[in-house]
């Protein structure tokens, strides 16, 4: 008797055993292949460190200067304020993305923690992409229509402004945030999924409108180059070299770093998110376009670090900050400039 009940027993272990096995094999054959990070999990948590260090010091001196060191607050002032501030918190997000790619990723994975991380990191990302926006607009209409004042330069309207990109944004993410939760069964946190057809159709939207913003972005940029060319010409030759490099850095230098660290994400997230939907079907393609994927919004990331740059070129307050700092002169207090500007000069200031 005890013979037969157990080899009763034995037959039913080995027939959950065998479904459990093709059960597994089933999910495997669906989810296409297993991707694994490969040397990512070595080079991204170095890069992220470094973006993490550097970004941290520069952008919570920006906020130092912006919130307690300036002479008398701008419009644009307030859209690099804000952009300071959305670069701080995306970079709050690295250490867990440091802490996903060495291997230490089981607790985030619960509470969907991960994919809560996963969404504040991209919504601001997408604020910093808003306020580069706003800094260009600001800056191209000052350059273009110098005689008018526009809405966008009142510190009213600036700040009204600034208010409605972080609520636009997030109840913007709000949809993304639900379709990842409710969707996602895997595990594991900031890695390649699959995707439905709502999920990625509205991935790929997102996408598009980046798409249509830059050909703006550049619209904008070629009008302001048409404008500086014009104001140029009847200048000296002398005149125009002294000024010509600092003119051209501070007005380019937004366009430069939104190409740099924004169009390569989006176009790889093309074909990224239709491998997602299987569109795109290959195993092959699938690891290429995941390890893509991760260096791109990698670059994407190092935004935070380039971002105090531009504060640099467009803010006194914070150029002179950081002069008195690397002179170690280092005070709350610093001298107004002194001396006049030409024209030429002039129209590329704040």
């Amino acid at each position: 008797m005890t013979i037969m009940t157990n080899m009763s027993l034995l037959v039913v272990y080995h027939d959950n055993i065998t479904h459990t096995t093709m059960s597994s094999s089933a999910s495997v054959k669906e989810s296409g292949c297993i991707i694994e990070d490969g040397f990512l999990s070595i080079l991204l948590p170095i890069f992220y460190t470094i973006i993490c260090v550097i970004g941290l010091l520069s952008n919570l001196l920006a906020l130092w200067v912006f919130y307690f060191n300036q002479k008398k607050a701008t419009s644009i002032s307030t859209y690099m304020k804000h952009l300071a501030l959305a670069d701080l918190l995306l970079l709050l997000c690295l250490p867990f993305r440091i802490s996903y790619h060495i291997g230490e990723y089981e607790w985030l994975a619960t509470c969907y923690f991960c994919k809560i991380i996963g969404a504040f990191f991209y919504i601001n990302m997408y604020v910093s992409i808003a306020f580069l926006v706003l800094i260009s607009l600001d800056r191209y209409l000052k350059i273009t229509r110098p005689l008018r004042k526009f809405r966008i330069h009142n510190m009213k309207w600036s700040s009204c402004i600034s208010m409605g990109v972080w609520v636009f944004t997030i109840l913007l993410m709000l949809p993304f945030i639900v379709l990842s939760i409710l969707n996602s069964k895997d595990s594991r946190c900031f890695h390649y999924k699959k995707q439905g057809l709502t999920a990625g159709s509205m991935n790929l939207v997102a996408v598009i409108f980046i798409f249509i913003l830059s050909l703006l972005f550049l619209v904008s940029y070629a009008k302001i180059a048409v404008k500086l060319y014009r104001i140029s010409l009847g200048k000296k030759r002398e005149q125009i070299r002294k000024v010509r490099t600092r003119a051209i850095l501070k007005t380019f230098i937004v366009l430069a770093i939104y190409i740099m660290c924004f169009m390569p994400y989006h176009i790889v997230r093309i074909p990224y998110v239709l491998s997602q939907m299987n569109i795109i079907s290959s195993c092959q393609s699938e690891h290429i376009l995941h390890v893509a994927n991760e260096l791109v919004l990698c670059l994407s990331a190092l935004n935070s670090c380039l971002d105090p740059i531009i504060y640099f070129f467009l803010s006194n307050s914070f150029r002179r900050t950081i002069m008195y700092t690397v002179h170690g002169k280092f005070n709350k207090n610093f001298p107004k400039t002194n001396g006049t500007k030409n024209s030429f000069k002039s129209i590329t200031e704040i």
